[in-house]
């Protein structure tokens, strides 16, 4: 069981009003650990986590939760009043413990930077040095499994449960033509995506 990434994101609302326009997720916190890949794949690795941590944290509504599996990866989001904590495991880390942890993530988020984060409009690139001690301590589930204990409100809740991310976006949209338009992904990234997709392992990568 691993986690790969966490970050915090603000929320521009639903992208279904937008249409899939110009609005963009705010990447406000980062912490990633991709050792395990390639030397040579770690910064694709790395872009591709902002990239897809932008489109879910778009397409996830004011006070829910969704849960995307892609290849053997998931992405979990949980968007609370447009503040935004996500979660990339492998498939094998427990769902209930990846909510568990954005709950926790969320609440010390704000009890460090209150409702500053309302008013940010570009990237936040200085590390939070939560979010990565957070990334090493809840490798073992069973220390997220603590929480649950003090997080009832986790059941009142429904995840959203997507088997893709092509599942999630809106009608009309694909990932291909997000992946082209992303300004997170360089070129190299982005032909990296292609090549990889026409030899059906392209997110070994994420």
């Amino acid at each position: 069981m691993k986690i790969t990434a966490l970050l915090v994101l603000k929320s521009p609302g639903d992208s279904s009003a937008s249409g899939g326009g110009e609005q963009q997720a705010v990447v406000l916190a980062n912490a990633s650990d991709v050792s395990h890949f390639g030397y040579f794949q770690r910064a694709a690795a790395r872009e591709f986590i902002l990239f897809v941590a932008r489109t879910v944290a778009l397409r996830t509504p004011a006070g829910s939760r969704q849960n995307v599996q892609h290849e053997e990866y998931t992405v979990h989001c949980y968007n609370k009043d447009g503040l935004c904590a996500i979660a990339f495991t492998d498939a094998h880390y427990p769902v209930r413990s990846a909510f568990s942890l954005l709950n926790i993530v969320l609440e010390q988020y704000q009890k460090t930077f209150g409702e500053s984060w309302r008013t940010t409009k570009t990237d936040v690139t200085q590390p939070w040095q939560y979010l990565d001690d957070a990334l090493t301590k809840y490798q073992d589930p069973a220390e997220a499994d603590k929480l649950l204990k003090i997080q009832r409100d986790l059941d009142e809740t429904k995840i959203i449960l997507h088997k893709t991310i092509d599942s999630m976006l809106d009608r009309g949209e694909r990932l291909d033509s997000l992946v082209e338009k992303s300004s997170d992904l360089s070129i190299s990234s982005q032909m990296f995506y292609k090549q990889a997709k026409k030899t059906n392992s392209c997110c070994t990568i994420l």
